[in-house]
């Protein structure tokens, strides 16, 4: 089990989303949350398989058909375990 901790900048706010992060995450058998934050960007915590979490952050970069991502911050780590499902907040 792998982690990343992901920070999305661009047109990503407003525009769904956090909907299409869990969509996919929920697709892919990944688990963790995803978030607005006050700067405007949205941050992600997911946990999976290297190949499911490979998958996932392909389509991630790209978003939803509204979004424009110009910038993805990924930062690996090792899973906790911590998580059951996927969910959005803030």
């Amino acid at each position: 089990m792998h982690r990343v901790s992901v920070t999305l900048r661009g047109r990503v706010q407003g525009v769904g989303f956090r909907a299409f992060v869990a969509r996919v995450a929920r697709e892919r058998g990944v688990v963790g949350e995803v978030r607005n934050t006050d700067r405007g960007a949205v941050e992600i915590v997911a946990e999976g398989e290297t190949a499911a979490l490979e998958a996932f952050l392909d389509e991630v970069r790209t978003g939803p058909s509204f979004a424009r991502v110009e910038e993805v911050d990924v930062v690996p780590g090792e899973g906790t375990g911590r998580y059951r499902g996927f969910t959005v907040s803030g």
